[in-house]
Protein backbone atom coordinates (compact mmCIF):
# COMPACT_ATOMS: atom_id res chain seq x y z
CA UNK A 1 0.00 0.00 0.00
CA UNK A 2 1.11 3.38 -0.79
CA UNK A 3 0.89 6.62 1.37
CA UNK A 4 -0.83 9.51 -0.30
CA UNK A 5 0.49 12.02 1.25
CA UNK A 6 3.94 11.32 -0.63
CA UNK A 7 1.98 10.85 -3.90
CA UNK A 8 0.91 14.52 -3.09
CA UNK A 9 3.81 15.93 -1.85
CA UNK A 10 5.51 14.56 -5.47
CA UNK A 11 3.75 13.31 -8.05
CA UNK A 12 5.74 13.30 -10.68
CA UNK A 13 8.23 10.96 -8.58
CA UNK A 14 5.48 8.53 -8.22
CA UNK A 15 4.60 8.61 -11.95
CA UNK A 16 7.86 8.19 -13.06
CA UNK A 17 8.46 5.09 -10.61
CA UNK A 18 5.21 3.35 -11.73
CA UNK A 19 6.78 3.99 -15.30
CA UNK A 20 9.22 1.89 -14.27
CA UNK A 21 6.90 -1.07 -13.26
CA UNK A 22 5.61 -0.31 -17.01
CA UNK A 23 2.14 1.26 -15.68
CA UNK A 24 0.57 4.79 -17.12
CA UNK A 25 0.40 7.71 -14.48
CA UNK A 26 -1.67 7.46 -12.15
CA UNK A 27 -0.72 10.23 -9.30
CA UNK A 28 -3.61 12.53 -10.79
CA UNK A 29 -6.38 10.20 -10.41
CA UNK A 30 -4.94 9.26 -7.12
CA UNK A 31 -5.15 12.57 -5.66
CA UNK A 32 -7.85 13.52 -7.04
CA UNK A 33 -9.54 10.55 -5.28
CA UNK A 34 -8.07 11.62 -2.18
CA UNK A 35 -9.24 15.19 -2.57
CA UNK A 36 -12.68 13.94 -2.83
CA UNK A 37 -12.55 12.02 -0.09
CA UNK A 38 -11.00 14.89 2.07
CA UNK A 39 -13.96 17.26 0.80
CA UNK A 40 -17.02 14.83 2.17
CA UNK A 41 -14.81 14.03 5.19
CA UNK A 42 -14.38 17.80 5.67
CA UNK A 43 -18.55 18.42 5.02
CA UNK A 44 -19.23 15.71 7.05
CA UNK A 45 -17.89 17.09 10.13
CA UNK A 46 -19.15 20.04 9.66
CA UNK A 47 -22.30 18.99 9.54
CA UNK A 48 -22.02 17.32 12.38
CA UNK A 49 -20.40 19.96 14.49
CA UNK A 50 -23.12 21.85 13.00
CA UNK A 51 -25.97 19.45 13.98
CA UNK A 52 -24.31 19.11 17.64
CA UNK A 53 -24.26 22.90 17.65
CA UNK A 54 -27.90 23.58 16.94
CA UNK A 55 -29.19 20.57 18.87
CA UNK A 56 -27.82 22.48 21.99
CA UNK A 57 -29.09 25.76 21.11
CA UNK A 58 -32.47 24.25 21.16
CA UNK A 59 -32.38 23.46 24.54
CA UNK A 60 -31.31 27.64 25.28
CA UNK A 61 -34.06 28.46 23.08
CA UNK A 62 -36.84 26.71 24.98
CA UNK A 63 -35.17 28.04 28.28
CA UNK A 64 -35.47 31.97 26.83
CA UNK A 65 -39.08 31.36 25.60
CA UNK A 66 -37.75 32.45 21.63
CA UNK A 67 -40.07 29.61 20.27
CA UNK A 68 -39.58 31.43 16.79
CA UNK A 69 -35.71 30.61 16.95
CA UNK A 70 -35.95 26.69 18.59
CA UNK A 71 -38.72 25.70 15.69
CA UNK A 72 -35.60 27.38 13.45
CA UNK A 73 -33.29 25.29 15.01
CA UNK A 74 -35.38 22.00 15.59
CA UNK A 75 -35.98 22.06 11.37
CA UNK A 76 -32.21 23.02 10.47
CA UNK A 77 -31.38 19.52 13.13
CA UNK A 78 -34.01 17.33 11.31
CA UNK A 79 -32.45 18.38 8.03
CA UNK A 80 -28.71 17.45 8.85
CA UNK A 81 -30.03 14.10 10.87
CA UNK A 82 -31.95 13.48 7.36
CA UNK A 83 -28.66 14.33 5.42
CA UNK A 84 -25.63 12.64 7.58
CA UNK A 85 -26.72 9.17 6.49
CA UNK A 86 -26.23 9.96 2.83
CA UNK A 87 -23.10 12.30 3.13
CA UNK A 88 -21.41 9.29 5.45
CA UNK A 89 -22.07 6.95 3.05
CA UNK A 90 -20.39 9.14 0.39
CA UNK A 91 -17.46 9.42 2.78
CA UNK A 92 -17.06 5.87 2.98
CA UNK A 93 -17.69 5.02 -0.61
CA UNK A 94 -14.67 7.93 -1.50
CA UNK A 95 -12.23 6.28 1.22
CA UNK A 96 -13.26 2.98 0.12
CA UNK A 97 -12.59 4.08 -3.92
CA UNK A 98 -9.13 5.54 -2.84
CA UNK A 99 -8.22 2.19 -0.70
CA UNK A 100 -8.75 -0.01 -3.46
CA UNK A 101 -7.08 2.06 -6.24
CA UNK A 102 -3.55 1.95 -3.53
CA UNK A 103 -4.14 -1.69 -3.33
CA UNK A 104 -4.26 -2.45 -6.87
CA UNK A 105 -0.71 -0.91 -7.46
CA UNK A 106 2.66 -3.13 -6.86
CA UNK A 107 5.17 -1.56 -5.16
CA UNK A 108 7.86 0.74 -6.42
CA UNK A 109 11.17 -0.52 -6.86
CA UNK A 110 14.17 0.59 -5.44
CA UNK A 111 16.97 3.13 -7.58
CA UNK A 112 19.18 0.32 -8.18
CA UNK A 113 16.84 -2.07 -9.34
CA UNK A 114 17.71 -2.61 -12.99
CA UNK A 115 14.88 -1.31 -15.64
CA UNK A 116 13.60 -4.30 -17.59
CA UNK A 117 10.47 -5.64 -18.77
CA UNK A 118 10.69 -10.24 -18.33
CA UNK A 119 13.57 -12.05 -16.49
CA UNK A 120 15.77 -11.00 -19.74
CA UNK A 121 16.42 -7.98 -18.04
CA UNK A 122 17.85 -9.20 -14.73
CA UNK A 123 21.38 -8.78 -13.94
CA UNK A 124 23.74 -11.70 -12.46
CA UNK A 125 25.72 -10.58 -9.02
CA UNK A 126 27.97 -13.33 -8.74
CA UNK A 127 28.13 -17.04 -9.09
CA UNK A 128 29.27 -20.12 -6.96
CA UNK A 129 30.28 -23.94 -7.74
CA UNK A 130 31.41 -25.91 -10.26
CA UNK A 131 29.27 -27.30 -12.42
CA UNK A 132 29.62 -31.44 -12.53
CA UNK A 133 31.05 -32.83 -15.04
CA UNK A 134 29.72 -35.95 -15.90
CA UNK A 135 30.99 -39.13 -17.62
CA UNK A 136 27.84 -39.47 -19.22
CA UNK A 137 24.53 -37.50 -20.14
CA UNK A 138 22.83 -36.18 -16.92
CA UNK A 139 19.05 -36.55 -17.04
CA UNK A 140 16.43 -34.69 -15.60
CA UNK A 141 14.48 -35.74 -12.30
CA UNK A 142 11.66 -36.98 -13.64
CA UNK A 143 13.55 -39.46 -15.28
CA UNK A 144 15.31 -41.16 -13.10
CA UNK A 145 13.10 -40.35 -9.97
CA UNK A 146 10.60 -43.26 -10.24
CA UNK A 147 12.79 -45.82 -9.86
CA UNK A 148 14.08 -43.68 -6.26
CA UNK A 149 10.64 -43.75 -5.20
CA UNK A 150 9.20 -40.78 -6.71
CA UNK A 151 5.33 -41.51 -7.52
CA UNK A 152 3.17 -38.92 -10.13
CA UNK A 153 0.95 -41.96 -11.25
CA UNK A 154 -0.25 -43.04 -7.61
CA UNK A 155 -0.83 -38.66 -6.92
CA UNK A 156 -2.34 -38.21 -10.15
CA UNK A 157 -5.18 -40.95 -9.33
CA UNK A 158 -5.47 -39.35 -5.94
CA UNK A 159 -5.35 -35.75 -6.57
CA UNK A 160 -5.26 -34.99 -10.39
CA UNK A 161 -2.13 -33.51 -11.93
CA UNK A 162 0.91 -31.20 -10.57
CA UNK A 163 0.78 -33.54 -7.58
CA UNK A 164 3.93 -36.17 -6.46
CA UNK A 165 4.22 -38.98 -4.19
CA UNK A 166 7.45 -39.37 -2.44
CA UNK A 167 8.03 -42.92 -0.81
CA UNK A 168 10.55 -44.53 1.18
CA UNK A 169 14.28 -43.09 0.72
CA UNK A 170 13.03 -40.47 -1.56
CA UNK A 171 10.68 -39.21 1.52
CA UNK A 172 13.37 -39.83 4.05
CA UNK A 173 15.60 -37.83 1.52
CA UNK A 174 12.87 -34.60 1.42
CA UNK A 175 12.71 -34.58 4.78
CA UNK A 176 16.44 -34.66 5.94
CA UNK A 177 16.72 -31.44 3.75
CA UNK A 178 13.77 -29.52 5.05
CA UNK A 179 15.11 -30.07 8.91
CA UNK A 180 18.53 -29.51 7.58
CA UNK A 181 17.31 -26.08 6.23
CA UNK A 182 16.11 -25.16 9.40
CA UNK A 183 18.73 -26.69 11.72
CA UNK A 184 20.72 -24.17 9.52
CA UNK A 185 18.31 -20.88 10.21
CA UNK A 186 17.96 -21.28 13.59
CA UNK A 187 20.94 -22.12 15.10
CA UNK A 188 23.31 -20.02 12.75
CA UNK A 189 21.38 -17.26 11.48
CA UNK A 190 18.78 -16.74 14.67
CA UNK A 191 15.68 -17.29 12.91
CA UNK A 192 13.05 -18.26 15.41
CA UNK A 193 10.79 -21.62 14.53
CA UNK A 194 7.49 -21.09 13.95
CA UNK A 195 4.95 -23.83 13.71
CA UNK A 196 2.34 -21.71 11.95
CA UNK A 197 -1.57 -22.09 10.21
CA UNK A 198 -1.94 -22.96 6.84
CA UNK A 199 -5.30 -21.90 6.30
CA UNK A 200 -5.37 -18.17 7.25
CA UNK A 201 -8.66 -15.50 6.75
CA UNK A 202 -8.59 -13.00 3.51
CA UNK A 203 -6.95 -9.89 5.21
CA UNK A 204 -4.13 -11.83 6.15
CA UNK A 205 -3.59 -12.60 2.15
CA UNK A 206 -4.55 -8.72 1.69
CA UNK A 207 -1.82 -7.89 3.99
CA UNK A 208 1.57 -9.63 2.16
CA UNK A 209 0.21 -8.77 -0.82
CA UNK A 210 -1.53 -11.84 -2.71
CA UNK A 211 -5.17 -10.59 -2.48
CA UNK A 212 -7.29 -8.94 -4.27
CA UNK A 213 -4.84 -9.50 -7.66
CA UNK A 214 -4.27 -12.80 -7.29
CA UNK A 215 -7.05 -14.65 -5.97
CA UNK A 216 -7.26 -17.18 -9.13
CA UNK A 217 -3.83 -18.09 -8.26
CA UNK A 218 -4.72 -19.64 -4.50
CA UNK A 219 -7.44 -22.37 -3.23
CA UNK A 220 -9.84 -21.49 -1.12
CA UNK A 221 -12.35 -22.83 0.83
CA UNK A 222 -15.66 -23.50 1.64
CA UNK A 223 -15.61 -21.15 4.63
CA UNK A 224 -14.01 -18.41 3.39
CA UNK A 225 -10.55 -19.14 4.24
CA UNK A 226 -7.68 -19.64 2.01
CA UNK A 227 -4.84 -22.17 2.12
CA UNK A 228 -1.01 -20.16 2.30
CA UNK A 229 0.74 -19.71 -1.16
CA UNK A 230 3.68 -19.59 1.57
CA UNK A 231 4.42 -19.32 4.78
CA UNK A 232 5.48 -15.69 4.29
CA UNK A 233 1.65 -15.02 4.76
CA UNK A 234 1.30 -16.65 8.16
CA UNK A 235 4.58 -15.50 9.58
CA UNK A 236 4.68 -11.95 7.91
CA UNK A 237 1.40 -11.33 9.63
CA UNK A 238 2.51 -12.17 13.10
CA UNK A 239 2.83 -8.19 13.54
CA UNK A 240 -0.02 -7.37 12.11
CA UNK A 241 -2.05 -4.34 13.86
CA UNK A 242 0.46 -4.71 16.44
CA UNK A 243 3.03 -1.35 17.48
CA UNK A 244 6.32 -2.68 19.01
CA UNK A 245 9.17 -1.25 20.61
CA UNK A 246 11.87 -0.67 18.82
CA UNK A 247 14.19 -2.80 21.36
CA UNK A 248 12.18 -5.78 19.78
CA UNK A 249 13.85 -5.48 16.31
CA UNK A 250 14.34 -7.01 14.16
CA UNK A 251 12.46 -10.14 14.39
CA UNK A 252 13.04 -13.30 11.86
CA UNK A 253 11.09 -16.41 11.89
CA UNK A 254 10.93 -19.40 9.95
CA UNK A 255 8.75 -22.19 9.19
CA UNK A 256 8.66 -25.23 7.29
CA UNK A 257 5.34 -25.90 5.92
CA UNK A 258 3.27 -27.20 2.95
CA UNK A 259 2.43 -24.32 0.03
CA UNK A 260 -0.34 -24.46 -2.49
CA UNK A 261 -0.89 -22.70 -5.71
CA UNK A 262 -3.10 -23.10 -8.09
CA UNK A 263 -0.50 -21.89 -10.89
CA UNK A 264 -3.62 -20.62 -12.59
CA UNK A 265 -1.77 -18.45 -15.24
CA UNK A 266 1.18 -21.21 -15.80
CA UNK A 267 -0.82 -23.11 -18.04
CA UNK A 268 1.80 -25.49 -19.97
CA UNK A 269 4.89 -24.09 -18.38
CA UNK A 270 6.95 -27.03 -15.86
CA UNK A 271 3.80 -29.84 -16.62
CA UNK A 272 6.51 -32.35 -15.87
CA UNK A 273 8.66 -33.13 -12.99
CA UNK A 274 8.45 -31.21 -9.09
CA UNK A 275 9.46 -28.01 -10.46
CA UNK A 276 6.13 -26.53 -10.50
CA UNK A 277 3.69 -28.67 -8.26
CA UNK A 278 -0.15 -27.40 -6.41
CA UNK A 279 1.57 -28.63 -3.54
CA UNK A 280 5.01 -28.42 -2.27
CA UNK A 281 7.48 -27.90 0.74
CA UNK A 282 9.10 -24.87 1.46
CA UNK A 283 10.96 -23.32 4.02
CA UNK A 284 10.77 -19.47 4.44
CA UNK A 285 12.01 -16.85 5.81
CA UNK A 286 10.59 -13.59 7.17
CA UNK A 287 12.18 -10.59 8.75
CA UNK A 288 10.60 -7.50 10.34
CA UNK A 289 12.97 -4.79 10.91
CA UNK A 290 13.21 -0.92 11.52
CA UNK A 291 13.63 0.96 7.84
CA UNK A 292 16.92 1.70 8.78
CA UNK A 293 18.45 -1.84 8.38
CA UNK A 294 15.73 -3.48 5.68
CA UNK A 295 18.63 -2.94 3.08
CA UNK A 296 21.14 -4.83 5.36
CA UNK A 297 19.02 -7.55 6.63
CA UNK A 298 18.10 -8.51 2.84
CA UNK A 299 21.57 -8.95 2.53
CA UNK A 300 21.87 -11.11 5.20
CA UNK A 301 18.64 -13.38 4.43
CA UNK A 302 20.20 -13.74 1.15
CA UNK A 303 23.06 -15.23 2.48
CA UNK A 304 21.51 -17.47 4.71
CA UNK A 305 19.81 -19.31 1.56
CA UNK A 306 23.20 -19.24 -0.43
CA UNK A 307 24.50 -20.83 2.89
CA UNK A 308 22.01 -23.86 2.28
CA UNK A 309 22.97 -24.12 -1.23
CA UNK A 310 27.14 -24.49 -0.54
CA UNK A 311 26.64 -26.87 2.47
CA UNK A 312 24.68 -28.39 0.20
CA UNK A 313 27.48 -28.01 -2.78
CA UNK A 314 24.94 -26.74 -5.51
CA UNK A 315 26.14 -24.47 -7.96
CA UNK A 316 24.09 -21.49 -8.39
CA UNK A 317 23.81 -17.87 -9.55
CA UNK A 318 22.58 -14.70 -7.79
CA UNK A 319 20.62 -12.41 -9.50
CA UNK A 320 18.97 -8.79 -8.88
CA UNK A 321 15.36 -9.16 -10.54
CA UNK A 322 14.62 -6.27 -12.51
CA UNK A 323 11.59 -4.45 -12.38
CA UNK A 324 9.76 -6.04 -14.61
CA UNK A 325 9.90 -9.52 -13.01
CA UNK A 326 9.76 -8.46 -9.64
CA UNK A 327 6.94 -9.85 -7.14
CA UNK A 328 4.17 -7.23 -6.71
CA UNK A 329 4.78 -6.82 -3.02
CA UNK A 330 8.70 -6.22 -3.35
CA UNK A 331 10.93 -3.03 -4.31
CA UNK A 332 13.83 -5.51 -4.46
CA UNK A 333 14.85 -9.46 -5.03
CA UNK A 334 17.30 -11.79 -5.22
CA UNK A 335 16.73 -14.87 -7.01
CA UNK A 336 19.12 -17.61 -6.37
CA UNK A 337 18.55 -19.98 -9.30
CA UNK A 338 20.44 -23.26 -9.03
CA UNK A 339 22.58 -25.41 -11.56
CA UNK A 340 20.31 -28.22 -12.96
CA UNK A 341 22.34 -30.76 -14.92
CA UNK A 342 19.34 -32.46 -16.31
CA UNK A 343 17.89 -29.23 -18.04
CA UNK A 344 21.42 -28.12 -18.46
CA UNK A 345 20.29 -24.44 -17.14
CA UNK A 346 19.82 -22.50 -13.76
CA UNK A 347 16.69 -22.65 -11.99
CA UNK A 348 15.03 -20.33 -9.55
CA UNK A 349 15.15 -21.93 -5.99
CA UNK A 350 15.08 -18.91 -3.98
CA UNK A 351 13.92 -15.24 -4.26
CA UNK A 352 14.35 -13.07 -1.02
CA UNK A 353 12.81 -9.89 -1.06
CA UNK A 354 12.39 -6.22 0.63
CA UNK A 355 9.16 -5.48 1.08
CA UNK A 356 10.12 -1.90 2.70
CA UNK A 357 7.10 -0.31 4.33
CA UNK A 358 4.59 -1.95 1.30
CA UNK A 359 2.95 -4.91 3.42
CA UNK A 360 3.46 -3.26 6.75
CA UNK A 361 1.16 -0.18 5.77
CA UNK A 362 -1.41 -3.07 4.57
CA UNK A 363 -1.15 -4.38 7.82
CA UNK A 364 -1.09 -1.75 9.92
CA UNK A 365 2.45 -2.75 11.37
CA UNK A 366 3.97 -0.32 13.28
CA UNK A 367 6.72 0.35 15.95
CA UNK A 368 7.80 2.87 18.13
CA UNK A 369 11.38 4.27 18.20
CA UNK A 370 12.93 4.72 20.72
CA UNK A 371 13.90 8.68 19.98
CA UNK A 372 10.19 9.50 19.86
CA UNK A 373 7.88 7.98 22.44
CA UNK A 374 4.83 9.49 21.16
CA UNK A 375 5.27 8.64 17.79
CA UNK A 376 5.17 5.55 15.83
CA UNK A 377 6.22 4.24 12.25
CA UNK A 378 5.56 1.50 9.78
CA UNK A 379 8.12 -1.40 9.85
CA UNK A 380 10.19 -3.31 6.88
CA UNK A 381 9.27 -6.59 5.95
CA UNK A 382 11.37 -9.08 4.08
CA UNK A 383 10.68 -12.60 3.30
CA UNK A 384 12.71 -15.26 1.35
CA UNK A 385 12.49 -18.92 0.43
CA UNK A 386 15.47 -20.97 2.69
CA UNK A 387 15.03 -22.97 0.53
CA UNK A 388 12.04 -24.18 -1.77
CA UNK A 389 12.56 -28.19 -0.90
CA UNK A 390 11.12 -29.68 -3.79
CA UNK A 391 13.46 -27.46 -6.03
CA UNK A 392 16.30 -28.43 -3.83
CA UNK A 393 15.50 -31.92 -4.32
CA UNK A 394 15.29 -32.05 -7.85
CA UNK A 395 19.24 -30.25 -8.01
CA UNK A 396 20.19 -32.67 -5.76
CA UNK A 397 19.06 -35.52 -7.37
CA UNK A 398 20.30 -34.04 -10.49
CA UNK A 399 23.61 -32.86 -9.51
CA UNK A 400 24.62 -36.19 -7.18
CA UNK A 401 22.73 -38.70 -10.31
CA UNK A 402 25.40 -41.61 -10.53
CA UNK A 403 25.77 -43.48 -13.93
CA UNK A 404 23.70 -46.64 -12.85
CA UNK A 405 20.84 -44.80 -11.91
CA UNK A 406 21.51 -44.34 -7.99
CA UNK A 407 22.15 -40.86 -5.85
CA UNK A 408 24.86 -39.81 -3.74
CA UNK A 409 23.44 -38.21 -0.55
CA UNK A 410 25.39 -35.20 0.14
CA UNK A 411 27.52 -35.16 3.05
CA UNK A 412 26.03 -32.45 4.97
CA UNK A 413 22.83 -34.68 5.21
CA UNK A 414 24.05 -38.03 5.96
CA UNK A 415 23.40 -37.14 9.78
CA UNK A 416 19.72 -37.03 9.10
CA UNK A 417 19.90 -40.16 6.95
CA UNK A 418 19.88 -42.93 9.02
CA UNK A 419 22.96 -44.59 7.84
CA UNK A 420 21.31 -44.18 4.14
CA UNK A 421 24.62 -43.07 1.93
CA UNK A 422 23.24 -43.56 -1.53
CA UNK A 423 19.50 -43.76 -2.93
CA UNK A 424 19.25 -46.67 -5.21
CA UNK A 425 16.53 -47.47 -7.89
CA UNK A 426 14.47 -50.23 -6.84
Amino acid sequence: MHDIRLIRTDPKAFDLALARRGLDPLAAELVALDERRRALATELQVALARRNEASKAIGAAKANKREDEAQALMAEVAVLKERLPALEADEKNAAQLLEDALAALPNLPAPDVPDGADEDGNAEISKWGEQPAFTFDAAEHDMFGPALGLDFETAANISGARFAMLRGQLARLSRALGQFMLDIHTTEFGYEEVAPPVLVRSDALFGTGQLPKFSEDLFQTTDDRWLIPTAEVSLTNIVREKILAEAELPLRFTALTPCFRSEAGAAGRDTRGLIRQHQFDKVELVSITAPEASADEHERMAQAAQAILERLGLPYRKMLLCTGDMGFSATKTYDLEVWLPGQKRYREISSCSNCGDFQARRMNARYRPETDAKGTRFLHTLNGSGLAVGRTLVAVLENYQQPDGSVRVPDILLPYMGGLTVLEPR
